[in-house]
């Protein structure tokens, strides 16, 4: 047995090796790694941070500025930072950084301490352990986003084929394999490089849900090539229409039968149409859609009535022209004189209808190989009004028919649904110049696909990997072009100790210049509008220290960390800067003051009946009504009119500093 994994055997207790046993018995497979017990119980170890605002990098309206934020820092610290939306986040869309030697960076004191804010070195591509740091910095991670999202949320991780493999196995421990909705192959070059074998095309994005029962796919926008396909050369009053297949998968009995075709005389079963003097066919489809009656009634509308008749091929009862002497072998349709009276009906309805000068049937019959109208296999009119104006999301995103509703399952996006990584690049060039040093960038179409198919219009995306800021930029991209209200939470570091702290230069760069319309050289583009709040993760937190804050710090915390049952996941508060107020300091989005009772010089003040009154004279100067939300050390004075928050106990409640917490806490015995 390898020392290092009998090492860590000798730790686990009796409960865990019990649990690891059941794991593997049930499960079948796991991913087992050098660590994978420190890293799996790490995440409780993260002590959330002070959190300061900095407005001078806020962008957009006070309003707009409380519906999304930047904030800078370390991801996993920030996730545990932000307690007030844990189970709010409806997607997770995040592309973490691929490890080929470049980008990926592991900090060694993590195992021991996740507090530490340092990103550590670059993880070159000789260390021979660089699949398992890998590895051990993603796995709590993914349990912290887990736990981000909403009991229907999604998380969707781009990847390359580094650690593809690698990531499906923690994604499938995580979140469970029956919860992978899809594995997305998106096309990010159409000009690969040389290779000694094969040139790499494609990246993936592996989409899971934390529960498949209750999440929900939506449908893609339909495009004018799709609906070009749909015409309306009769005249139908309901409007353009196409055929559409009028069989089905399986093999029913009572919906297995032949029918004659007016044009031909010909019989076509589900599966095919018949060869006379062939063996019928082995039934593999069957008509859907209607009913025998209906679909007698439907064919007569050709212009010849037609019977059920047993023609001898083991199925049920033919819909044949009534007189005719149709049979399975010895049977000439061109010489039946039936046949021949059918075929002029229908095809002088067919010509009217073609000319606009009547509807034509409901039940068509298309034209066959040789293009003689009619000729070919029956179809029913499915009319463009009565189909979904969404596209379902499918294994090609290039196919051409999107009607039937089928799984994801693994799914090919060509660059020219999903953008291609050049393109990417491109768009970061235009929007902030070049010359900033990135190389890798999703493009915008891909994110906000991803996006439109898994959050609702009015849902919160984060992104604790932004990089350039591709996501904050798709999804003000998203809501200017569709009208939607989707809000965004990003997290970045970047390279401090290289002076490069991406979130406030390239990431906060790209927003800004997204909201206001500005570009390289003093061009201008137009503006996507929004806005948002840009925060600062600073030291641990505790109650001593949400004691000894100044007043402008508590004011901060207090902003950013409030929450309620009820509005959870509501936007921020909005700071409320005006010098003529001592105690108010922020509005929620229903108008509601939030108050801080800080005395002359500090420290936190108490709420007496004094300090109520000064209260009630700034919520009167501000139009605020009750209920009066009032921050305080102690509670000497109560009234109906006021929420009452004590300080620092609401704080740390809200950061999830309290016993009960998964993460937040340590567990000792583990």
């Amino acid at each position: 047995m390898d020392l290092d994994l009998e090492t860590e055997l000798s730790k686990l207790s009796r409960e865990e090796l019990e649990r690891l046993a059941k794991s593997m018995m049930t499960n079948g497979v796991a991913l087992s790694f050098h660590g994978k017990r420190s890293a799996m119980h790490i995440s409780k170890k993260v002590r959330p941070r002070q959190t300061r605002r900095e407005p001078k990098l806020h962008i957009g309206s006070p309003e707009a500025q409380s519906k999304n934020m930047l904030i800078e820092g370390e991801n996993l610290q920030a996730m545990v930072t932000l307690y007030k939306y844990r189970g709010q986040v409806d997607l997770i869309v995040t592309d973490p950084p691929y490890n080929t030697g470049q980008y990926f960076r592991y900090n060694d004191r993590w195992d021991n301490d996740p507090n530490d804010p340092e990103l550590g070195t670059i993880v070159s591509s000789e260390d021979g352990s660089r699949h398992t740091k890998w590895i051990k910095a993603m796995m709590p991670r993914l349990q912290i986003m887990k736990a981000m999202l909403k009991p229907s949320g999604v998380l969707a991780i781009c990847i390359d084929d580094n650690e593809l493999f690698h990531l499906g196995m923690m994604l499938d421990e995580v979140f469970g394999e029956k919860n992978r909705l899809a594995i997305i192959n998106w096309q990010k070059t159409y000009s690969p490089k040389k290779a000694n074998h094969v040139a790499s095309a494609t990246e993936y994005v592996l989409v899971y849900a934390k529960d498949q029962n209750l999440a929900k796919t939506e449908h893609l926008a339909r495009d004018e090539a799709m609906n070009a396909r749909f015409t309306n050369r009769d005249s139908d009053p309901k409007g353009a229409w196409r055929p559409g297949d009028l069989a089905a998968k399986d093999k029913r009995d009572r919906t297995i039968y032949a029918i004659q075709s007016p044009f031909t005389g010909k019989l076509h079963y589900p599966e095919a149409e018949h060869e006379f003097d062939q063996p019928v066919s082995i039934p593999t489809r069957h008509w859907s859609g209607m009913t025998k009656k209906e679909f007698r009634t439907r064919l007569e509308e050709w212009g010849t009535p037609y019977v059920e008749q047993d023609i001898g091929d083991g199925r049920g009862k033919a819909l044949v022209l009534k007189g005719s002497s149709v049979k399975l072998s010895g049977y000439d349709a061109e010489a039946d004189p039936v046949v021949h009276k059918a075929m002029k009906r229908a095809r002088a309805i067919l010509s009217q209808g073609n000319s606009g000068k009547r509807v034509l049937p409901t039940i068509v019959f298309s034209d066959d190989k040789q293009r003689n109208p009619g000729a070919g296999r029956p179809a029913i009119k499915r009319h463009l009004e009565l189909i979904s104006q969404g596209r379902i999301p499918w294994t090609f995103w290039a196919d051409e028919t999107y009607e039937d509703p089928i799984e994801i399952g693994s799914a090919s996006w060509e660059h020219k649904e999903s953008g291609h990584s050049q393109t990417g690049l491109n768009e970061l060039d235009a929007i902030v110049g070049k010359g900033h040093g990135f190389q890798t960038v999703k493009p915008l179409k891909l994110i906000k696909k991803i996006a439109h198919i898994w959050c609702p219009q009015n849902g919160l995306v984060l992104d604790p990997y932004a990089g350039s800021g591709t996501t904050g930029h798709a999804i003000l991209e998203l809501n200017s072009e569709t009208g939607s209200d989707r809000r965004f939470i990003l997290v970045e570091q970047g390279s401090p100790e290289n002076g490069d702290k991406y979130a406030r230069t390239l990431t906060w760069q790209r927003l800004h210049n997204a909201i206001t319309g500005d570009r390289p050289n003093g061009k201008k583009a137009t503006p996507l509008g929004g806005g948002f709040e840009y925060r600062l993760l600073t030291k641990t937190i505790d109650a001593k220290t949400v004691l000894t804050m100044q007043r402008d710090e508590l004011i901060d915390v207090v902003l950013t960390s409030h929450w309620e049952n009820h509005k959870r996941s509501a936007p921020s508060l909005k700071r409320v800067d005006e010098e003529n107020y001592q105690y108010l300091v922020g509005l929620d989005q229903n108008g509601e003051g939030y108050f801080l009772i800080w005395d002359n010089g500090g420290p936190v003040g108490s709420l007496s009946v004094d300090t109520y009154k000064k209260v009630a004279i700034e919520a009167k100067k501000a139009n605020i009504e009750p209920p009066f939300h009032v921050y305080a050390r102690y509670e000497m004075f109560q009234s109906p009119n006021v929420r009452f928050w004590k300080i620092p106990d609401k704080i740390l409640a809200d950061l999830g500093l309290n016993e009960n917490d998964e993460y937040n806490n340590e567990d000792e015995s583990a």
